[in-house]
Protein backbone atom coordinates (compact mmCIF):
# COMPACT_ATOMS: atom_id res chain seq x y z
CA UNK A 1 0.00 0.00 0.00
CA UNK A 2 3.00 2.30 0.02
CA UNK A 3 2.71 2.58 -3.74
CA UNK A 4 0.20 4.90 -5.31
CA UNK A 5 -3.34 3.66 -4.87
CA UNK A 6 -4.65 2.31 -8.24
CA UNK A 7 -8.03 3.87 -7.57
CA UNK A 8 -6.38 7.25 -7.01
CA UNK A 9 -4.65 6.87 -10.37
CA UNK A 10 -8.06 6.16 -11.94
CA UNK A 11 -9.34 9.39 -10.40
CA UNK A 12 -6.39 11.30 -11.86
CA UNK A 13 -7.11 9.79 -15.29
CA UNK A 14 -10.78 10.83 -14.97
CA UNK A 15 -9.70 14.40 -14.13
CA UNK A 16 -7.29 14.49 -17.10
CA UNK A 17 -9.96 13.17 -19.46
CA UNK A 18 -12.44 15.75 -18.18
CA UNK A 19 -9.83 18.48 -18.67
CA UNK A 20 -9.13 17.44 -22.28
CA UNK A 21 -12.57 16.15 -23.31
CA UNK A 22 -15.13 17.77 -21.00
CA UNK A 23 -18.68 16.52 -21.34
CA UNK A 24 -21.15 19.28 -22.14
CA UNK A 25 -24.74 19.86 -23.17
CA UNK A 26 -26.87 16.74 -23.54
CA UNK A 27 -23.97 14.41 -22.73
CA UNK A 28 -23.46 16.13 -19.40
CA UNK A 29 -27.16 15.79 -18.55
CA UNK A 30 -27.04 12.05 -19.28
CA UNK A 31 -23.92 11.69 -17.11
CA UNK A 32 -25.59 13.51 -14.22
CA UNK A 33 -28.61 11.18 -14.31
CA UNK A 34 -26.34 8.13 -14.56
CA UNK A 35 -24.21 9.22 -11.61
CA UNK A 36 -27.28 9.79 -9.43
CA UNK A 37 -28.44 6.24 -10.24
CA UNK A 38 -25.00 4.73 -9.55
CA UNK A 39 -24.64 6.61 -6.26
CA UNK A 40 -28.02 5.31 -5.10
CA UNK A 41 -26.99 1.77 -6.07
CA UNK A 42 -23.70 2.19 -4.19
CA UNK A 43 -25.49 3.10 -0.95
CA UNK A 44 -28.03 0.32 -1.52
CA UNK A 45 -25.20 -2.22 -1.67
CA UNK A 46 -23.61 -0.67 1.43
CA UNK A 47 -26.90 -1.27 3.23
CA UNK A 48 -26.91 -4.90 2.12
CA UNK A 49 -23.31 -5.45 3.23
CA UNK A 50 -23.51 -3.80 6.67
CA UNK A 51 -24.37 -6.38 9.33
CA UNK A 52 -26.42 -4.83 12.13
CA UNK A 53 -24.65 -6.91 14.78
CA UNK A 54 -21.54 -4.74 14.32
CA UNK A 55 -23.51 -1.62 15.26
CA UNK A 56 -24.81 -3.34 18.41
CA UNK A 57 -21.24 -4.37 19.28
CA UNK A 58 -20.26 -0.68 19.42
CA UNK A 59 -22.24 -0.28 22.65
CA UNK A 60 -19.72 -2.46 24.49
CA UNK A 61 -16.92 0.11 24.25
CA UNK A 62 -18.78 3.41 24.14
CA UNK A 63 -15.71 5.41 25.26
CA UNK A 64 -13.75 4.35 22.18
CA UNK A 65 -16.72 4.90 19.86
CA UNK A 66 -17.40 8.40 21.23
CA UNK A 67 -13.70 9.24 20.92
CA UNK A 68 -13.75 8.33 17.22
CA UNK A 69 -16.86 10.46 16.66
CA UNK A 70 -15.22 13.31 18.59
CA UNK A 71 -12.23 13.39 16.25
CA UNK A 72 -14.37 12.89 13.14
CA UNK A 73 -17.07 15.49 13.72
CA UNK A 74 -15.67 17.90 16.36
CA UNK A 75 -11.86 17.94 16.41
CA UNK A 76 -11.46 17.90 12.62
CA UNK A 77 -13.90 20.79 11.94
CA UNK A 78 -12.35 22.94 14.68
CA UNK A 79 -8.91 22.22 13.24
CA UNK A 80 -10.07 23.22 9.75
CA UNK A 81 -11.45 26.52 11.06
CA UNK A 82 -8.23 27.08 13.02
CA UNK A 83 -6.04 26.66 9.91
CA UNK A 84 -8.36 28.92 7.93
CA UNK A 85 -8.18 31.59 10.65
CA UNK A 86 -4.38 31.38 10.93
CA UNK A 87 -3.85 31.65 7.17
CA UNK A 88 -6.41 34.37 6.48
CA UNK A 89 -6.46 36.46 9.67
CA UNK A 90 -3.07 35.99 11.33
CA UNK A 91 -0.76 35.49 8.36
CA UNK A 92 -3.01 37.63 6.13
CA UNK A 93 -2.40 35.14 3.34
CA UNK A 94 -5.33 33.26 1.82
CA UNK A 95 -2.95 30.88 -0.06
CA UNK A 96 -5.64 29.98 -2.58
CA UNK A 97 -9.13 30.93 -3.67
CA UNK A 98 -12.18 30.29 -1.51
CA UNK A 99 -13.31 27.15 -3.38
CA UNK A 100 -10.29 25.18 -2.15
CA UNK A 101 -10.80 26.43 1.39
CA UNK A 102 -14.40 25.27 1.20
CA UNK A 103 -13.06 21.92 0.01
CA UNK A 104 -10.78 21.68 3.05
CA UNK A 105 -13.62 22.57 5.43
CA UNK A 106 -15.90 20.08 3.66
CA UNK A 107 -13.19 17.42 4.07
CA UNK A 108 -13.11 18.16 7.81
CA UNK A 109 -16.86 17.47 8.11
CA UNK A 110 -16.84 14.08 6.38
CA UNK A 111 -17.27 10.70 8.12
CA UNK A 112 -14.52 8.11 8.47
CA UNK A 113 -13.77 5.47 5.86
CA UNK A 114 -14.89 1.87 6.30
CA UNK A 115 -12.70 -0.38 4.14
CA UNK A 116 -9.32 1.27 4.69
CA UNK A 117 -9.91 1.79 8.44
CA UNK A 118 -10.61 -1.93 8.84
CA UNK A 119 -7.75 -3.00 6.54
CA UNK A 120 -5.18 -0.82 8.33
CA UNK A 121 -6.41 -1.92 11.76
CA UNK A 122 -6.00 -5.52 10.61
CA UNK A 123 -2.43 -4.90 9.40
CA UNK A 124 -1.57 -3.22 12.73
CA UNK A 125 -3.27 -6.03 14.71
CA UNK A 126 -5.65 -3.62 16.35
CA UNK A 127 -9.24 -4.07 17.52
CA UNK A 128 -10.95 -4.96 14.23
CA UNK A 129 -14.55 -5.26 15.57
CA UNK A 130 -14.20 -1.82 17.19
CA UNK A 131 -12.97 -0.35 13.90
CA UNK A 132 -15.89 -1.91 12.02
CA UNK A 133 -18.35 -0.44 14.52
CA UNK A 134 -16.73 2.99 14.63
CA UNK A 135 -16.36 3.45 10.88
CA UNK A 136 -19.84 2.22 9.99
CA UNK A 137 -21.50 4.31 12.71
CA UNK A 138 -19.54 7.33 11.50
CA UNK A 139 -20.73 6.81 7.92
CA UNK A 140 -24.39 6.48 8.89
CA UNK A 141 -24.29 9.58 11.11
CA UNK A 142 -22.36 11.46 8.44
CA UNK A 143 -25.35 11.39 6.10
CA UNK A 144 -27.10 13.74 8.54
CA UNK A 145 -24.22 15.53 10.28
CA UNK A 146 -21.97 16.49 7.35
CA UNK A 147 -24.34 18.92 5.54
CA UNK A 148 -25.35 20.71 8.76
CA UNK A 149 -21.81 20.85 10.10
CA UNK A 150 -20.43 22.25 6.87
CA UNK A 151 -23.12 24.94 6.65
CA UNK A 152 -22.21 26.01 10.20
CA UNK A 153 -18.49 26.19 9.37
CA UNK A 154 -18.87 28.38 6.30
CA UNK A 155 -21.30 30.76 8.00
CA UNK A 156 -24.80 31.99 7.42
CA UNK A 157 -23.96 33.54 4.04
CA UNK A 158 -24.00 30.05 2.55
CA UNK A 159 -26.60 28.59 4.88
CA UNK A 160 -28.66 27.36 1.94
CA UNK A 161 -26.29 24.39 1.67
CA UNK A 162 -28.20 22.69 4.46
CA UNK A 163 -31.57 23.73 3.05
CA UNK A 164 -34.69 21.60 3.08
CA UNK A 165 -34.17 20.58 -0.57
CA UNK A 166 -30.58 19.49 0.13
CA UNK A 167 -31.66 17.28 3.02
CA UNK A 168 -34.46 15.77 0.91
CA UNK A 169 -31.95 15.01 -1.88
CA UNK A 170 -29.55 13.34 0.57
CA UNK A 171 -32.38 11.28 2.07
CA UNK A 172 -33.63 10.22 -1.40
CA UNK A 173 -30.25 9.41 -2.94
CA UNK A 174 -28.27 8.11 0.06
CA UNK A 175 -30.39 7.23 3.08
CA UNK A 176 -33.42 5.55 1.47
CA UNK A 177 -31.25 3.27 -0.75
CA UNK A 178 -29.19 2.39 2.35
CA UNK A 179 -32.33 1.51 4.35
CA UNK A 180 -33.70 -0.54 1.43
CA UNK A 181 -30.38 -2.40 1.36
CA UNK A 182 -30.76 -3.21 5.07
CA UNK A 183 -34.30 -4.46 4.45
CA UNK A 184 -33.16 -6.67 1.54
CA UNK A 185 -30.10 -7.94 3.41
CA UNK A 186 -31.53 -11.35 4.32
CA UNK A 187 -32.17 -12.12 0.63
CA UNK A 188 -29.16 -10.47 -1.02
CA UNK A 189 -26.32 -10.67 1.51
CA UNK A 190 -24.92 -14.00 0.31
CA UNK A 191 -25.20 -12.95 -3.34
CA UNK A 192 -23.34 -9.72 -2.62
CA UNK A 193 -20.60 -11.54 -0.69
CA UNK A 194 -20.06 -13.84 -3.69
CA UNK A 195 -19.84 -10.95 -6.17
CA UNK A 196 -17.39 -8.61 -4.47
CA UNK A 197 -15.73 -7.62 -7.76
CA UNK A 198 -19.05 -6.49 -9.24
CA UNK A 199 -19.89 -4.47 -6.11
CA UNK A 200 -16.42 -2.90 -6.05
CA UNK A 201 -16.89 -1.93 -9.70
CA UNK A 202 -20.22 -0.30 -8.84
CA UNK A 203 -18.72 1.61 -5.89
CA UNK A 204 -15.65 2.86 -7.68
CA UNK A 205 -17.36 3.33 -11.02
CA UNK A 206 -19.92 5.60 -9.35
CA UNK A 207 -17.19 7.80 -7.91
CA UNK A 208 -15.28 7.94 -11.20
CA UNK A 209 -18.44 8.99 -13.06
CA UNK A 210 -19.10 11.73 -10.49
CA UNK A 211 -15.51 12.99 -10.71
CA UNK A 212 -15.49 13.03 -14.53
CA UNK A 213 -18.88 14.74 -14.69
CA UNK A 214 -18.02 17.28 -11.97
CA UNK A 215 -14.64 18.17 -13.45
CA UNK A 216 -16.19 18.51 -16.90
CA UNK A 217 -18.47 21.23 -15.53
CA UNK A 218 -15.58 22.75 -13.57
CA UNK A 219 -13.33 22.85 -16.65
CA UNK A 220 -16.04 24.60 -18.65
CA UNK A 221 -16.24 27.12 -15.78
CA UNK A 222 -12.44 27.67 -15.92
CA UNK A 223 -11.19 25.71 -12.91
CA UNK A 224 -7.58 25.54 -14.16
CA UNK A 225 -7.45 29.32 -14.39
CA UNK A 226 -8.22 29.42 -10.66
CA UNK A 227 -6.12 26.47 -9.42
CA UNK A 228 -2.36 26.31 -10.06
CA UNK A 229 0.31 23.72 -9.27
CA UNK A 230 1.35 25.89 -6.31
CA UNK A 231 -2.20 25.76 -4.97
CA UNK A 232 -2.15 21.95 -5.20
CA UNK A 233 1.15 21.89 -3.27
CA UNK A 234 -0.31 24.16 -0.57
CA UNK A 235 -3.38 21.94 -0.23
CA UNK A 236 -1.08 18.91 0.05
CA UNK A 237 0.84 20.62 2.89
CA UNK A 238 -2.31 21.54 4.83
CA UNK A 239 -3.81 18.06 4.34
CA UNK A 240 -0.60 16.43 5.56
CA UNK A 241 -0.42 18.74 8.57
CA UNK A 242 -4.04 17.99 9.54
CA UNK A 243 -3.43 14.23 9.35
CA UNK A 244 -0.29 14.52 11.50
CA UNK A 245 -2.13 16.58 14.14
CA UNK A 246 -5.05 14.13 14.35
CA UNK A 247 -2.77 11.09 14.54
CA UNK A 248 -0.82 12.68 17.40
CA UNK A 249 -3.81 13.83 19.46
CA UNK A 250 -5.78 10.61 18.93
CA UNK A 251 -2.77 8.68 20.25
CA UNK A 252 -2.51 11.11 23.18
CA UNK A 253 -6.23 10.79 24.03
CA UNK A 254 -6.06 6.99 23.90
CA UNK A 255 -3.22 7.07 26.45
CA UNK A 256 -5.20 9.44 28.70
CA UNK A 257 -8.22 7.12 28.51
CA UNK A 258 -5.89 4.20 29.30
CA UNK A 259 -7.08 2.34 26.21
CA UNK A 260 -5.29 -0.85 25.22
CA UNK A 261 -2.84 -0.66 22.32
CA UNK A 262 -5.38 -2.48 20.13
CA UNK A 263 -8.04 0.14 20.92
CA UNK A 264 -5.54 2.96 20.49
CA UNK A 265 -4.81 1.70 16.97
CA UNK A 266 -8.52 1.64 16.15
CA UNK A 267 -8.96 5.19 17.45
CA UNK A 268 -6.01 6.50 15.44
CA UNK A 269 -7.00 4.88 12.16
CA UNK A 270 -10.76 5.48 12.37
CA UNK A 271 -10.46 8.98 13.83
CA UNK A 272 -7.97 10.21 11.22
CA UNK A 273 -9.69 8.86 8.09
CA UNK A 274 -11.98 10.77 5.74
CA UNK A 275 -14.22 8.90 3.33
CA UNK A 276 -13.76 9.45 -0.39
CA UNK A 277 -16.60 7.01 -1.07
CA UNK A 278 -19.06 9.11 0.96
CA UNK A 279 -17.50 12.52 0.35
CA UNK A 280 -17.72 12.68 -3.44
CA UNK A 281 -21.38 11.58 -3.63
CA UNK A 282 -22.29 14.05 -0.87
CA UNK A 283 -20.44 16.86 -2.64
CA UNK A 284 -22.37 16.12 -5.84
CA UNK A 285 -25.63 16.63 -3.93
CA UNK A 286 -24.68 19.54 -1.65
CA UNK A 287 -22.85 21.79 -4.14
CA UNK A 288 -23.76 23.19 -7.56
CA UNK A 289 -22.42 20.79 -10.19
CA UNK A 290 -19.77 23.16 -11.57
CA UNK A 291 -18.30 23.66 -8.04
CA UNK A 292 -17.89 19.97 -7.15
CA UNK A 293 -14.59 19.61 -9.04
CA UNK A 294 -12.72 22.22 -7.02
CA UNK A 295 -14.40 21.17 -3.75
CA UNK A 296 -13.18 17.54 -3.93
CA UNK A 297 -9.53 18.34 -4.78
CA UNK A 298 -8.47 18.49 -1.08
CA UNK A 299 -10.33 15.22 -0.41
CA UNK A 300 -8.66 13.38 -3.29
CA UNK A 301 -5.23 14.55 -2.09
CA UNK A 302 -5.99 13.65 1.54
CA UNK A 303 -7.14 10.19 0.45
CA UNK A 304 -3.70 9.28 -0.89
CA UNK A 305 -1.84 10.89 2.04
CA UNK A 306 -3.88 8.96 4.63
CA UNK A 307 -3.31 5.65 2.83
CA UNK A 308 0.43 6.21 2.49
CA UNK A 309 1.14 7.51 6.01
CA UNK A 310 -1.21 5.15 7.86
CA UNK A 311 0.11 2.09 6.01
CA UNK A 312 3.63 2.91 7.23
CA UNK A 313 2.26 3.45 10.75
CA UNK A 314 0.26 0.20 10.64
CA UNK A 315 3.34 -1.80 9.66
CA UNK A 316 5.32 -0.25 12.52
CA UNK A 317 2.55 -1.20 14.95
CA UNK A 318 2.50 -4.77 13.62
CA UNK A 319 6.21 -5.11 14.40
CA UNK A 320 5.72 -3.91 18.00
CA UNK A 321 3.00 -6.41 18.87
Amino acid sequence: MKRLDPFLMSLVVAIILASIFPASGGTQKVLERLTYFLISMMFFFQGVRLERKFLLESLKNWTLQLSVLFFTFIFFPFMGVFFYFVCNEVLKESFFEIGLWQGILFLCCLPSTVQSSIALTSIARGNIPASICASTTSNILGIFITPFLFSILIGSSNGNLASYNTIIDIVKELLIPFILGQICQKWLYRIIKKNKILISFTDRGSILFVVYSAFSSAVLEGIWRKVSALHIAEVFFIDFLMLAVVLYFSYYLAKKEKQSLENSISLQFCGSKKSLASGIPMASIIFPHHEVGIIVIPLIIYHQIQLFVCTILARKYSQRL
